[in-house]
């Protein structure tokens, strides 16, 4: 289980550093070998165990090819998800293309979310998360079913 946040860097190459305390648990269950894609639901990459994204991949499988927003998905995750492994350094290399469409920067945070990270551009992430805070804030935002379900 993956959870926290980490402020990091990315190098003139493209390469951020895992933060150490994952780099032991992501060597055991994955041999240091991820996958990583972008999300099609905010401007970050996600970030992959490979077993992890094994089962993602199988999940993707599942969807129809004729619904158009099954096909999307399939397009937008699976075509943009690149194997990468981390070097003796403890560094992943983003490609290009994932850092222009997240617009990350030098400055980055990493999340921990459970089977997975998400790696943000650090102000991005700062806008969102402050728009987040501010409309859960706001009482006139009733909460969904599924979040009035969770206890805390």
């Amino acid at each position: 289980m993956f959870r926290g946040v980490n402020e990091i860097n990315i190098d003139d190459k493209g390469r951020i550093a895992i933060p150490s305390r994952f780099r032991e648990r992501l060597a055991g269950i994955a041999a240091g070998c991820l996958v990583q894609t972008l999300s099609p639901l905010d401007r970050c990459v996600w970030l992959y165990p490979l077993p992890e994204w094994e089962a993602i991949d199988a999940k993707l499988d599942s969807l129809p090819e004729f619904d158009r927003q099954s096909r999307r998905a399939k397009q937008m995750i699976r075509g943009h998800a690149t194997d990468c492994q981390i070097d003796a350094q403890g560094r992943i290399l983003i490609p290009a293309e994932l850092r222009e469409y997240t617009s990350l920067s030098r400055q980055c945070v990493i999340l921990g979310q459970g089977k997975k990270f998400e790696i943000w551009d650090r102000n991005l992430w700062t806008e969102q998360r402050d728009l987040w805070l501010d409309s859960i804030a706001d009482a006139a935002n009733e909460p969904s079913d599924t979040l009035k379900a969770l206890s805390l």
